[in-house]
């Protein structure tokens, strides 16, 4: 939630089936891949502004990643487009797009071009889009592309995200789509009075994503929701303090923090048909105060929450996965991959996938049980993304003190 310079989040995309992922590639009708994408993927999970639903429809997303994934362009997740960078899921783009609230005469700066997706997003939206990226490979295919689709109003330049682009400022609207520890400074002083800036801040692994208003020199800040984006590169990344990843964990495994607003946990992010329960003397959290409880009841819909941790597999050999589930009439279907499951994936240093495991697969109804699993760590990886719920499946699962431990 790429998302930013390419969010290596993925949305797990458990509808992303072998059979489906076939289907797709043999019939690329993009538009009406487009379309299900909005309808499935948008809709469904909030994104009611029209004038962003139909950038959506008509932003070729299939144009912005690698040939070779093409065939994968419509489904909601993040997609490796070079140079260590991913294009962020759709969702992720109409959320942020939506959230900014582009108005025609709008002059929005985008920190992190990436593909060019999200400034082709905007660009239907606002008046200007100047985007800046890092990476010197990245902002010339982004800009041959940008051009060679006819943006015409997107402008992209090279460089540190950091300092913004002064000689342009001020902006209506600064999108910053990788993740610093702090706002940096330039990025204020180069919005607008009254202008929004949407930004996801934190550590590495443990991140929010804000909406900021500058009213006066002061910045009134909105936290929307728990996110994973690249890390800010650059100047942003000597202030960075990372975490060890010899000692891989996972945090609020017990889900005892969360919003008490939104409802919506910490650090565990894409939450989708996600509740905190606070237990009761009827029905006791098997640890702490509360558990979360996951609940479906159309097949295919996403229903779960993921976290991210370092890891070195080259250091590290074996995780353990550990927690207490229980299953209210989970009714799976095996050959649509809908499953009610703990998912853990594993990527290298260049956002690839180089390792998934599938854990428990459980289905039916039972009491709280506990669980643990031993699974090997692919040597190439950096990231594990560890994800829970029922992914497709309908019914209620229910999971609390999850644990995630380095094994010899």
């Amino acid at each position: 939630m790429r998302p930013a310079r390419g969010c290596v989040v993925l949305c797990v995309a458990w509808a992303a089936t072998v059979a489906g992922v076939v289907a797709w590639a043999q019939q690329p009708n993009w538009e009406r891949l487009r379309q299900q994408m909005v309808q499935r993927y948008l809709i469904p999970e909030g994104i009611t502004n029209p004038r962003v639903l139909k950038a959506m429809r008509e932003t070729p997303r299939h144009l912005f990643v690698p040939p070779k994934l093409r065939h994968l362009a419509y489904l909601d997740m993040a997609l490796p487009i070079g140079e260590g960078q991913t294009i962020s899921p759709p969702f992720v783009v109409a959320f942020m797009t939506q959230v900014l609230d582009p108005q025609p005469q709008d002059r929005v700066l985008e920190i992190g071009t990436g593909s060019g997706y999200q400034a082709a997003v905007l660009s239907p939206l606002v008046k200007e889009v100047y985007t800046i990226e890092i990476v010197p490979e990245l902002a010339r295919r982004a800009e041959a592309t940008l051009r060679r689709l006819g943006y015409l109003n997107v402008f992209v330049r090279q460089g540190d995200g950091f300092q913004g682009w002064p000689e342009k400022a001020p902006f209506d609207k600064i999108i910053v789509t990788c993740s610093p520890q702090k706002v940096p400074q330039p990025l204020i002083d180069q919005l607008k009075p009254g202008g929004l800036m949407i930004i996801p801040l934190g550590q590495r692994y443990n991140q929010q994503l804000y909406l900021l208003r500058k009213e006066g020199s002061r910045l009134v800040t909105k936290s929307l929701e728990p996110t994973w984006f690249v890390p800010m590169t650059g100047r942003a990344e000597a202030l960075r303090q990372e975490p060890d990843p010899r000692g891989p964990r996972l945090l609020n495994g017990g889900f005892e923090h969360y919003d008490p607003d939104s409802g919506r946990l910490h650090v565990w992010y894409y939450q989708r048909q996600c509740t905190v329960v606070q237990g009761s003397a009827d029905d006791p959290a098997p640890q702490g105060k509360h558990y979360v409880a996951f609940r479906n009841t159309q097949r295919g819909r996403m229903s779960q929450a993921l976290q991210a941790c370092p890891i070195d597999g080259r250091r590290v050999r074996r995780v353990q996965i550990s927690g207490q589930v229980r299953l209210h009439q989970v009714s799976p279907r095996p050959e649509h991959q809908e499953r009610a499951v703990v998912l853990v994936l594993f990527f290298d240093r260049d956002r690839a996938q180089v390792g998934q495991e599938i854990l428990g697969a459980w289905r039916g109804s039972s009491p709280w049980r506990r669980f643990r699993f031993t699974i090997k760590v692919p040597q190439e990886a950096v990231h594990m993304v560890v994800g829970i719920g029922l992914f497709g499946a309908v019914g209620r699962v229910d999971f609390d003190n999850l644990r995630v431990q380095a094994r010899p």
